[in-house]
């Protein structure tokens, strides 16, 4: 059987597709050939068939560096649902347990690992790697490896020490947003043998980007939901902004859940889960939201603030319009959200004596003793942590990403993690407790009942369950367990729903943090560049919001959309775009070397048509392109 053969026997076994999506068989056939490949799909085009079916194709194991848990549970997940072996390594899980998954995939028949960048430099991870038949590095969110990327994360710069152990591995790379810089970046920084890039045009025809100055923020998102019918995202900037806005829209009859991290993780699963399964019309949500959310028919994204990025404005508002029918993308903004934007950039880049302070105060809140901590874990509650520190909540949490950034920890998001416990006795020892605490007997001896493998390895647990056989409160079942851990009988680790954080090196002195040139304050600057860009976007009154977009990425010749705010505004010239831009291409240029008269400027059009020249230079002027000084001359703004 040859490779293509191959691939859509996978397919068509695993997924039940009888074909690919456009370049997802040149990309499979290009891993599978044994070449690293760089893929640039937009948001929704089907990136994770691209490195599974190769995978599956191929023997041996595909290890997935990815830099989100929900988006690692997620694959595994659904990849276990289709029978596939698969292992995601993350925060939540203990030594032991990591430990475990990481024997089945040198002795047993796993076919994916998933691992955060951070486990890629753990000394147990590094010293089981070579007895791995590892076929296949794929490399998610790819964007992360490069400083000049909008989420740089640089755990994602050691992928490539993970190469010289096993050197013969092809990489497989994969992003939905990434510049012609950050696409150079990725490919030198996970030492690509050759360049090879298979991109798709980002253009997409069935989705019409707007943008709006808008005061009444409120009364325009009822009216777009009024005109545009089905279901509906509403990013807003904070997760106090979504309780609001989705409240304003209960009021209103229209049916909306509010999304962000501050929920409880299972709060969070069952929105989403209302949401997608249409009990739900319109999801309020921070950028939290949206990320491994395959829902293909949402009708409108509106964003309520100005995102911080192109970038991150591109893969929210391509959520829409998956399933490739008509959908809107609509930005209002006024004045007081940039200089909202401008101070949130500030807050976003501490003072280096700020972080240093911040990394001090979390050595003290886990007790971490200088020159010890490495790889230690915590569940982290930001609330507790600034109230008993003192410390603002947005700059603290902004210091955390930072200190991130320059290696020292490592924050997750929220996860639900069960309870788990294990035996640290053998049985003999076991019994001889339940000889010396008469009290704690019949306790022991319905946790051994009720839960087998206790001795060999950490098993789930339901305190409530237990507390029902014992006819008692579950409070009372917790007090035992942890009890039993004091006496060290057993290691108990309760159920927990916060983020975590872990220490990747041992503690040192906060006088002693660094700041890299390129982690704090070369970031700082691209920041303030890619704010620009934003603020770029939102004032562009002559070229398709389309066009501006896929200008950003890369895509000069792409094509008008002839629907966006700015396409119709035009279309009110009644010239072509090729006529319209032919007038532009020789007024611009013009007016920016000097201001002339108007009949200077009309004699450059003696050829044309004078009307359509007139018509679209009125335009530019209606517009703020064109303006006149007090001596009667037109200068372009």
């Amino acid at each position: 059987m040859d490779n293509r053969a191959r691939i859509l026997s996978v397919l068509q076994q695993y997924w039940g597709y009888k074909m690919f999506r456009p370049m997802q068989e040149d990309i499979i056939l290009s891993a599978l050939a044994g070449k690293d490949t760089l893929a640039l799909l937009p948001t929704g085009g089907g990136k994770s068939i691209t490195f599974q079916v190769p995978a599956l194709a191929k023997d041996g194991l595909c290890i997935v560096v990815s830099p989100l848990i929900a988006l690692m549970k997620d694959q595994v997940e659904n990849l276990k649902k289709r029978n596939i072996n698969a292992y995601a390594i993350h925060s939540g899980l203990n030594q032991f347990e990591i430990e475990i998954i990481l024997n089945n995939c040198i002795y047993g028949d796993v076919k994916f690992l998933y691992v955060s960048p951070e486990r890629l430099e753990t000394e147990m991870f590094l010293l089981r790697l070579p007895k791995m038949k590892v076929s296949l590095i794929a490399v998610d969110e790819a964007h992360c490896i490069s400083q000049w990327g909008f989420d740089f994360r640089p755990p994602y710069r050691n992928i490539s020490k993970i190469r010289l152990l096993i050197p013969d591995v092809p990489v497989i790379a994969l992003t939905a947003t990434a510049t012609p810089a950050v696409v150079d970046d990725i490919m030198d920084q996970l030492a690509f043998r050759g360049k090879n890039v298979f991109k798709q045009s980002f253009y997409r025809s069935n989705l019409v980007y707007n943008v709006i100055q808008e005061e009444d923020k409120t009364g325009r998102l009822l009216q777009l939901l009024s005109e545009h019918k089905g279901t509906a995202i509403v990013y807003v900037r904070n997760r106090r902004k979504t309780k609001e806005y989705a409240d304003f829209l209960v009021r209103n009859k229209i049916s909306a859940h509010f999304y962000n991290a501050g929920l409880l993780p299972a709060e969070r699963d069952k929105r989403q889960s209302d949401w997608i399964g249409n009990k739900v019309r319109v999801m309020v949500a921070t950028n939290a939201f949206g990320m491994g959310i395959d829902k293909p028919d949402v009708r409108l994204v509106v964003h309520m603030d100005i995102p911080d990025c192109i970038e991150a404005y591109f893969q929210e508002a391509g959520r829409g319009g998956r399933d490739g029918n008509m959908s809107w993308a609509w930005l209002l903004w006024n004045k007081n959200d940039i200089i909202e934007a401008e101070k949130n950039l500030d807050a976003s880049f501490p003072e280096p004596e700020f972080i240093s302070r911040v990394y001090n105060a979390l050595g003290n809140y886990f007790q971490i003793v200088t020159g010890t901590g490495k790889l230690s874990t915590w569940n982290f509650e930001m609330t507790d942590f600034c109230n008993r520190y003192s410390l603002p909540p947005v700059e603290t949490f902004n210091s955390v990403r930072i200190l991130e950034k320059e290696g020292y920890v490592s924050l997750s998001e929220a996860i639900h993690t069960p309870s788990k416990v294990k035996m640290q006795a053998d049985k003999n020892d076991v019994y001889r407790f339940q000889v010396e605490n008469r009290d704690l007997s019949s306790f022991v001896e319905l946790l051994l009942r009720m839960y087998s493998g206790l001795f060999t390895g950490f098993v789930r647990i339901d305190e409530f369950a237990i507390a029902r056989k014992m006819n008692t409160d579950k409070l009372i079942v917790i007090k035992g367990l942890k009890q039993l851990d004091k006496l060290g009988l057993i290691t108990y680790e309760p159920a927990s729903d916060s983020p975590r954080i872990t220490f990747l090196s041992d503690r040192i002195d906060h006088r002693d943090v660094i700041f890299s040139q390129e982690h704090y304050y070369s970031r700082k600057k691209e920041a303030e560049k890619r704010l620009e860009s934003m603020k770029t976007y939102l004032s562009g009154s002559t070229r398709c919001r389309s066009q501006l977009l896929l200008d950003y990425f890369g895509e000069t010749q792409s094509r008008r959309c002839a629907m966006c705010d700015i396409c119709e505004k035009r279309s009110e010239t009644g010239l072509s775009e090729y006529k319209f831009n032919e007038v532009l291409d020789r007024v611009k240029p013009a007016l920016r070397e000097a201001p002339m008269p108007y009949d200077k400027v009309m004699a450059m059009f003696g050829s044309m048509d004078t009307e359509k020249a007139t018509s679209a230079i009125r335009w530019m002027m209606d517009n703020g392109k064109i303006a006149m000084d007090d001596d009667g001359n037109l200068y372009w703004k």
